[in-house]
């Protein structure tokens, strides 16, 4: 069974976010991990998917997808700064999209400079579906090749403040667990919307997420400083935001395809709508019985991405599927 390798860039992070105003410290930039795959055997395949999860989640969320990717393709899963593996960054006002923006430009250099790049998709959920945007609606920025497809999972320009209170609520919060399924049961308490799952599918999903308690048992995966950011967000300021991403993404250039949980409280059917008819006029796919977000587990989901970025991945059960 294909197995990912972990490895590290180093982020400038400081130009990045000067560049967009957010006032970080100045110093020597972070490392970020990153997961790659490659079932094709061919250590320099051309074609590179990469995959951005979102804003509390990690790069192995996308295992079952990059297993199967990874037969026709290089799937790169980063940790964005401050998750997994990743480096926790000194100053938490770093913590913004701008900054991972400029972060996945320099993991992307490093990849080229290692095996040309001449096909690049991006898949982003949720936040890495934001940095997505970010990157692809600026044409000048210095990416080895422009993103050819985009998959933005249920995430859109205008993020409703409902989903934006909700995560609030536990986004940070302290926690510790006495083992992986009392960790696997309470992250499904908050993560109701990603769907039905089995509960292997969810342990699997769980496992990345956690990392040892110096007290013992388990924390979360990720940097608590994250939330300060996110917190900071007045709904005028949210306002502010949605402006720019609109028009960013009226700048894509790439095809797009939006997933959307059906039942999602952060992506709206209006926007949704919208972005069918603006900018690069995104296809949108729909999945019942699913809110914030698809995990692109289920085999449908899998299949959606992968006939989108005109990839055979065959029936669930096929193509080193988990």
């Amino acid at each position: 069974m294909t197995e990912p390798t972990l490895n590290h860039v180093h982020c400038p992070g400081v130009s990045a976010a000067a560049a967009a105003g957010v006032p970080i410290t100045p110093g020597e930039g972070h490392r970020m991990a990153y997961w790659e795959w490659n079932g094709t055997g061919d250590a320099a395949h051309p074609h590179v998917v990469l995959c951005v999860h979102g804003l509390s989640r990690q790069g192995r969320d996308f295992d079952v997808l990059a297993r199967r990717l990874s037969r026709h393709a290089r799937v790169i899963c980063p940790d964005v700064a401050g998750r997994g593996q990743s480096d926790w960054l000194a100053d938490p006002a770093g913590y913004q999209v701008p900054v991972y923006a400029g972060d996945m430009l320099a993991l992307l250099a490093q990849v080229h400079a290692r095996a040309p790049i001449a096909t690049l998709d991006w898949v982003g959920t949720s936040m890495g579906g934001l940095i997505g945007m970010a990157v692809c609606g600026q044409p000048g920025l210095p990416l080895p090749v422009p993103v050819r497809r985009l998959v933005l999972n249920d995430v859109g320009p205008v993020i409703e403040w409902q989903a934006l209170q909700r995560i609030g609520t536990y986004l940070g919060r302290p926690v510790r667990f006495d083992s992986e399924q009392q960790a696997a049961d309470a992250l499904w308490a908050i993560s109701r919307s990603f769907g039905p799952h089995t509960p292997a599918q969810w342990l699997a999903l769980s496992r990345a997420m956690l990392r040892p308690h110096e007290q013992g048992g388990f924390t979360l995966h990720y940097d608590p400083a994250i939330a300060l950011p996110f917190r900071a967000v007045t709904g005028e300021a949210a306002r502010a935001g949605e402006a720019l991403l609109w028009q960013l993404y009226d700048q894509i250039a790439a095809q797009v395809l939006l997933l959307r949980g059906a039942e999602s409280d952060l992506l709206s059917p209006a926007t949704a709508a919208a972005m069918a008819r603006r900018g690069p006029q995104a296809r949108c796919i729909e999945f019942a019985g699913v809110g914030h977000a698809p995990t692109l587990v289920a085999d449908d989901q899998v299949q959606a991405v992968a006939r989108f970025l005109e990839i055979e991945v065959g029936p669930e059960g096929e193509g080193g599927h988990a």
